[in-house]
This record gives C-alpha cells, sequence and structure tokens, in this order.
C-alpha cells in the first residue's frame, strides 16, 4: 500500500512538472513576437500588447483563431495545437503581467482621441469607448483591455476590423466593433489609438 501511495504521489508531481514545463515551453514562444513580458513588438508587424489583458478576452481569441473566425495565418497555426488547460492557463499568466507601456505615438491628436474615447461621436453613431473598455481603458471579462496597446497595432485592427475579426459566437462579441470601427475615419482612429496608447 505504501509503495502504490508513493507512486501515486510521484506520478502527480512529474505531472505537475511537465504541466509547468509545459506552460513554460508555451510562454517561451509567445515572447518570440510579443515580448519578454507580453508587452508587445513595435516592428514592421506590430505585434499587441497581451500583458494586462483580461484572460475572457484572450481565451475567447485564441478560439477565435483555432475555429478560423478571426483570420491570422501564424496565430491559428499557433492556436490550434493549445488545450483549453493551456488556453487558460496562458490566459492567466497574461493578465498578471503589467510592464510599462511603448508609448510613443504622436502626442498631436491626444486631445481628440481622448474626446471620443470618454464621449464618442454621437452624429457619426460612434459611442464612447469607455462605456464598454471602462474609463482607464483595462476593459472586463470579454471586453479587452485597450491601455497600453501598441499604436500601430491598434490603427491596424481597426482600419481593418472587418478581414481580420469580429465573425462574432455565443463566446465572443467582438462583431460588436464592426459598425464603430466603419465610422471612424482614418484620423479618427489615429488619435484614439494615440490616446489609448498612453493609458497604463
Amino acid at each position: 500500500m505504501l509503495t502504490a501511495a508513493f507512486a501515486v504521489t510521484v506520478h502527480a508531481e512529474e505531472r505537475g512538472e511537465a504541466a509547468r514545463g509545459g506552460l513554460e515551453a508555451k510562454l517561451d514562444y509567445c515572447k518570440t513576437c510579443h515580448g519578454l513580458s507580453g508587452q508587445g513588438y513595435r516592428g514592421y508587424f506590430p505585434m499587441p500588447r497581451l500583458a494586462g489583458q483580461q484572460p475572457q478576452y484572450l481565451e475567447n481569441q485564441l478560439r477565435a483563431f483555432i475555429e478560423r473566425r478571426r483570420t491570422n495565418p501564424i496565430m491559428a497555426n499557433v492556436a490550434h495545437v493549445l488545450s483549453p488547460a493551456m488556453v487558460s492557463a496562458l490566459a492567466v499568466h497574461f493578465k498578471n503581467l503589467d510592464p510599462k507601456p511603448f508609448g510613443g505615438a504622436p502626442r498631436g491628436s491626444l486631445a481628440v482621441g481622448k474626446r471620443i474615447y470618454e464621449d464618442g461621436i454621437p452624429e457619426a453613431n460612434v459611442p464612447a469607448c469607455a462605456a464598454c473598455h471602462g474609463t482607464d481603458g483595462k476593459g472586463q471579462n470579454e471586453i479587452p483591455r485597450l491601455a497600453g496597446q501598441l499604436y500601430d497595432y491598434t490603427i491596424g485592427q481597426l482600419s481593418g476590423w472587418a478581414r481580420v475579426r469580429g465573425q462574432g459566437s455565443a463566446i465572443d462579441t467582438s462583431a460588436i466593433m464592426a459598425p464603430t470601427a466603419h465610422n471612424l475615419s482614418r484620423s479618427q482612429v489615429e488619435a484614439v489609438a494615440a490616446y489609448v496608447g498612453y493609458l497604463q
């Protein structure tokens, strides 16, 4: 009996070590594009900040890549090998990171971006971003954090929303953003992107 109990304990510990090792291996892979602390990557192809992101949102988006409801060939290949438990573990890990935002966006339109973020553009049927994403831009549940997101990445997402995401499902409410993104001009997109990029 003691031998059997010991064996069960050893196997449980080995499984725990393997799970931790598996998570570390996935995180090392994530760091390649998203940065050592999930802060994102500023380059020719900007990679989004994952640090501080809402876990439910991250899980929803990883599932959207797996189910091809959100198009990105790289992330589709990365996500389709993740188990549900690994998706959850990654989401929790990134939620707990909080590096300083890169910033670096042009400051000339910050006042315009702040006004759109807080008040919306009623005449263009654009609601206040703060209504869903919170006054601090940190989101909640399935609503993503925008605070500290990379300027170029946010511009790319808002400018090409219909092409890359928002197909929606029972667990992913991204489609709600389609009309808002469509009703923003390029300069307004840039203003909002600059404003949220400096939020912490």
